[in-house]
């Protein structure tokens, strides 16, 4: 592939001013203009339009907040951002607001703040990362995506089907025979945690199965919330334990299965396990388990087109709302 490089060692010139030439044809002598532009001929060099518009004039930063560092999910997020964005010379500023601290709100004002200061091109918002503050987006002055729900349509948005990947785990569950299910939802104030419970309960009426209340529980998202889970099923069902048990996240799985495994339940021999969520992370765990879901970077990836389409004009019209499917992996646990 012929690069910038190439073409400044051909026409013996340093890549600054082939940059001049493709940039700021101004800034450069009628000579050194002419050896350059045979240079890209002779080599057949094609500017990347896009590369081209976000270096005019621009910082060439772009900023990303996101929940929790210490979630699997969001340093997935990161890294399929950061690729994109290097492709093209642009730099990633990351800016955890630190929901499990309980400091999001604080965090999130600070770091908008931050941003709007160090005149960042553009701003990609990972879903809780401004939770409670959705509203700040209706002011934002540079191109922003937020990834997840976003109910007020401030800002160009991404998110999983939560709805439908629940439904398609209800479903599945099921056909396979399952009727005492335990359900552990995430929290009840996340609209994503909320719709997900909704479409695997439906997932599970639209097939024959009524959800048992009394084996519903809310959890944290967190790890030892499924923990807690299990103890909670021992000591209300232990006796009579449900077939299986669907898991709003992957870290309140993890740490399910950790409990199950310290109490000697065997998963998927005396109870099964399923989850939504399908993190790379997942391929390593064994029993292999049964999932629902879509992988963080291609939430990033589709994030990061949409704000660059932003940034170099390609797309200048009302707010976007993009929904992507979620795939189900029948595996060994469920």
């Amino acid at each position: 592939m012929t690069t910038i490089a190439k073409v400044a060692k051909r026409a013996g010139v340093s890549p600054t001013t082939v940059s001049h030439v493709l940039n700021h044809a101004d800034r450069v002598s009628a000579d050194l203009r002419k050896r350059v532009q045979e240079a890209i001929a002779e080599l057949g060099y094609v500017p990347n339009p896009l590369a081209q518009s976000l270096r005019t004039g621009r910082t060439n930063l772009v900023a990303m907040l996101i929940p929790d560092i210490r979630n699997p999910f969001y340093p997935e997020m990161v890294q399929a951002a950061q690729s994109d964005l290097e492709a093209i010379g642009v730099d990633l500023l990351i800016f955890n607001t630190d929901v499990p601290g309980g400091h999001s709100q604080e965090h999130g004002e600070h770091y908008l703040r931050q941003i709007r200061s160090r005149r960042i091109d553009g701003l990609i918002v990972g879903d809780f990362a401004l939770y409670g503050m959705h509203d700040a987006l209706l002011e934002i002055d540079l191109p922003t995506v937020f990834i997840g729900d976003l109910p007020n349509k401030a800002v160009d948005s991404v998110k999983i089907d939560d709805f439908g990947g629940g439904h398609q785990m209800g479903t599945y569950l099921a056909k396979k025979g399952h009727r005492r299910i335990a359900h552990l939802t995430g929290p009840s104030f996340f609209a994503e945690a909320m719709a997900r419970a909704a479409g695997f309960e439906q997932g599970l009426r639209d097939n024959g199965v009524e959800p048992i209340a009394e084996l519903r529980r809310e959890g944290s998202y967190l790890g030892p919330s499924g923990q807690e889970a299990v103890d909670w099923l021992l000591a209300s069902h232990g006796d009579n334990l449900p077939s299986v048990i669907f898991f709003g996240n992957y870290l309140m799985a993890a740490g399910a299965l950790a409990a199950f495994f310290d109490r000697g339940i065997s998963v998927p021999k005396d109870i099964g396990v399923a989850v939504f969520g399908d993190q790379p992370q997942l391929e390593y765990v064994r029993p292999r388990i049964t999932r629902v879901g879509n992988t963080p970077s291609l939430l990033a990836h589709r994030a990061t087109e949409m704000l660059l389409e932003r940034l170099s004009g390609a797309y200048a019209g009302p707010a976007r709302s993009d929904v992507i499917p979620c795939n189900l992996h029948a595996y060994d646990t469920a």
